[in-house]
């Protein structure tokens, strides 16, 4: 098994723009599917097993800038935990003064007192919204979600097109407009 990802131009070139200069019969008519982030598999394995697979594939990850958020976060006043409330604050630890500056230069309003970070928000305020479930998250959100370590989104592998040796035929899978979602 190989993967390749690249230049989408440059693959397209390898595998051939036209039935004059493909590397096989018709590769060609996989070029106009490399767009985008695309990467191309070659693999002896037959298509509905690596179609399974990936389907399956659903790791989390950490959320990117323009990405929908799939939950809500909120850093509690008081203590900050490294991990923000997820977890239990016996299991959890505070975080280094270190990060304060960066809390502060990322608009949480925190202070250092006796070298530990503290949230300081008005009497009432029980915490300090990163995000909302729905909302399309900016840098800053995902950079905040990130130091807490907060994964909310999913990756998912949309295969796009395959080409069968034996029988030289392309087949097209893809079903919504970018082959990607997030």
């Amino acid at each position: 098994n190989r993967l390749f990802f690249g230049k989408t131009k440059v693959m397209a070139v390898a595998l051939g723009h036209t039935p004059e200069n493909e590397a096989a019969e018709n590769l060609h008519k996989l070029a106009p599917t490399l767009t985008g982030a695309v990467g191309l598999l070659f693999t002896s394995r037959d298509p509905a097993s690596v179609t399974d697979y990936f389907d399956g594939f659903r790791p989390l990850d950490y959320a990117r800038a323009g990405t929908v958020s799939t939950r809500a976060f909120t850093i509690p006043n008081g203590l900050v935990y490294s991990r923000a409330g997820e977890i239990p604050a016996s299991e959890d630890e505070p975080v280094s003064h270190t990060i304060e500056p960066e809390l502060r230069k990322l608009g949480v309003p925190t202070r250092l007192v006796k070298g530990k970070v503290m949230l300081e928000l008005t009497d009432d305020q029980e915490g300090y919204p990163v995000c909302r479930a729905g909302e399309v998250l900016d840098s800053r959100q995902t950079t905040l979600l990130k130091m807490f370590g907060v994964v909310s989104s999913e990756f998912r592998v949309a295969l796009k097109a395959h080409w069968t040796r034996s029988t030289n035929e392309v087949e097209l899978l893809e079903k919504d407009g970018d082959g990607m979602e997030e």
